[in-house]
């Protein structure tokens, strides 16, 4: 007897389901550490993912920087990360090789600054503006590991913190002090998609400051027991997120440093709040999650069903609120 063309996108539903809750039953450190599969979807039929992740040292503006890339992909959208207040790059490497597995060139700039009397590692709003014009010029500088590979027309953030913060008030296309000193400011059109780990737009004694999304998916993933950034703020910043598609992930079990190398980097404010995950464990929470809402916010219509979709439930580890 014939398969009816309903049966088959049933069919075809279940395996494309069943290839997502296998390669996300491996994590992303062990499967880019045994070359095998991950969860980055490449094509209907199956989530492949780099076995190999390259870095090398560059200069984003007056910023040092370090960009992880994966091998054999291109073109590879610019994932820009706005460090945390006093959390240097180096802190983020595995968090950063992770999400470069899924199909971006993820660059992690030191960005040193005075604010008010204090100097340190504090992101701002410029740091957006200045990536889409090193990635033109990095995408054609002779020598350049991914020349000819990078789309300088499409730019996603990650953020941490501090430096989630900055992000959100970039995406609002607001000159929000301490983030920005003006007097304007204005987002590049290049800027498609965000995700950030413990911030939010919260201010002492009051709600969270709305954000004017438009155009921008952005997902705020959540370590559940962060002390630092509650999980009340997160929601409130979720809830004040002016358009979707947008999501809120709680990991469960993960502090304000779950996406960090090591607990409490050295210059960091600390989370007394200590984690019930291995750090391992959290960060391939936050990394596929990151890196699996980037992609579905760039078109991936895989990475979308999982993320809008089962995968929540397949998921021990997060929980999740989004609007699509």
């Amino acid at each position: 007897m014939p398969i009816s063309t309903t049966s088959t996108r049933r069919i075809r539903a279940g395996l494309v389901a069943a290839a997502l809750t296998v390669a996300t039953a491996l994590t992303p450190s062990a499967a880019l550490a045994n070359g095998a599969a991950v969860s980055t979807v490449s094509t209907a039929a199956t989530l492949t993912s780099p076995s190999w992740v390259g870095q090398y040292e560059t200069q984003i503006g007056n910023d040092p920087a370090t960009v992880y890339y994966p091998a054999a992909q291109t073109p590879l959208p610019v994932a820009l990360l706005l460090q945390g207040a006093n959390v240097p790059r180096e802190s983020y490497s595995e968090f950063a090789k992770i999400v470069a597995g899924f199909g971006f060139a993820v660059a992690v700039p030191n960005h040193q600054r005075a604010v008010g009397p204090i100097s340190g590692l504090f992101p701002e709003q410029s740091q957006t503006n200045a990536a889409v014009t090193w990635a033109a010029a990095e995408n054609t500088r002779a020598g350049s590991p991914v020349a000819g590979r990078l789309d300088a027309n499409r730019l996603v953030l990650l953020g941490h913190s501090f430096g989630g913060a900055a992000g959100l008030f970039a995406i609002g296309n607001t000159c929000t002090v301490p983030f920005c000193f003006g007097p304007v400011y204005q987002r590049p059109a290049a800027l498609r998609a965000a995700v950030f780990y413990g911030a939010s737009t919260t201010t002492p004694g009051g709600g969270a400051v709305p954000i004017a999304n438009a155009g921008v998916p952005v997902a705020l993933v959540q370590g559940g027991l962060d002390g630092n950034n509650l999980p009340a703020a997160a929601l409130a910043t979720y809830n004040g997120l002016g358009a979707a598609p947008k999501a809120l992930v709680t990991v469960t079990g993960a502090n304000h440093f779950g996406l960090t190398d090591t607990q409490t980097p050295a210059g960091a404010v600390p989370d007394a709040t200590p984690q019930t995950l291995t750090q391992q464990e959290s960060i391939d929470a936050a990394a596929k999650w990151s890196g699996l809402f980037l992609r579905a916010s760039l078109g991936d219509t895989l990475a979308a069903a999982y993320v809008y979709g089962f995968g929540d439930a397949s998921d021990p580890k997060v929980t999740v609120i989004s609007q699509r």
